[in-house]
């Protein structure tokens, strides 16, 4: 049996450098300033509170009750219980729809993607972070025999599907084509896609100058076509009708 703890996984609990470098490429994707946010799958809300700073029109969901109720406890109000999948909201009401590390978790992701082009207005942007197939680590965990073991696994995602999906039944990892497959046969056309490297947050506070100095070398590597290889894709899309 799948651990609902590992298939949901653990929203962000604190905001550090890792969610404010994701705020800034949102933000540098789809220009947050006045405009009607839904942060798809918010969690605790951190990043529906983080995006007041350019607009009050921000709204979260999450289908976990006891994230949202954390999140209102921390004053983040704009919070709705429901499934990605089913959004409870009317067609084209959002200029930015933000899915951060969330449709790997969904029962039905091509339905959580038709549930984003659908709220989206003309114009406005999806920008999706989704895990990276072709980074060397899974990083949610695998089960063997009946267990489940936390922590990022090498080389579980390189291997043939048949095998990777036994060793992490839970949750998906895609490759950009997969991604893309996503969204076919919605009104959404592709604006940029690219991998994007860890921020090692962990790493720099443990120790400081190696991970400053790793943090240097990802940004390196995002700038070179081995961005391919980053932990997570960065897939930004526009509705054109």
């Amino acid at each position: 049996m799948v651990d609902k703890r590992a298939e949901r996984g653990v929203p962000s609990l604190v905001w550090r450098a890792g969610q404010e470098r994701r705020l800034a490429m949102l933000n540098a994707a789809a220009p947050l300033e006045g405009r009607r946010v839904l942060v798809d799958g918010c969690g605790i809300g951190l990043y529906v509170r983080a995006i007041r700073r350019f607009t009050p029109h921000v709204f979260g969901i999450d289908i976990e009750p006891t994230y949202l109720v954390q999140g209102r406890c921390a004053g983040v109000t704009e919070l709705v219980q429901a499934a990605c999948e089913q959004l409870p909201f009317p067609e084209a009401t959002f200029d930015v729809v933000l899915s951060n590390e969330v449709l790997e978790h969904v029962h039905d992701d091509r339905a959580a993607a038709r549930e984003i082009a659908r709220v989206l207005r003309p114009g406005g942007r999806a920008v999706i972070f989704a895990p990276n197939r072709w980074y060397p680590f899974e990083t949610h965990g695998v089960y063997w025999r009946g267990r489940y073991y936390f922590g990022n696994k090498p080389l579980v995602n390189w291997l043939p599907s048949v095998v990777r999906n036994r060793l992490a039944p839970h949750v998906r990892a895609y490759t950009a084509a997969q991604l893309l497959q996503l969204f076919a046969d919605t009104p959404l056309q592709l604006v940029s896609l690219r991998g994007v490297y860890p921020a090692l947050d962990n790493v720099i506070a443990r120790r400081r100058v190696l991970g400053q100095s790793l943090r240097a070398l990802f940004d390196a590597l995002e700038r070179s076509p081995l961005h391919r290889f980053g932990i997570s894709h960065l897939l930004v899309l526009e509705k054109v009708t």
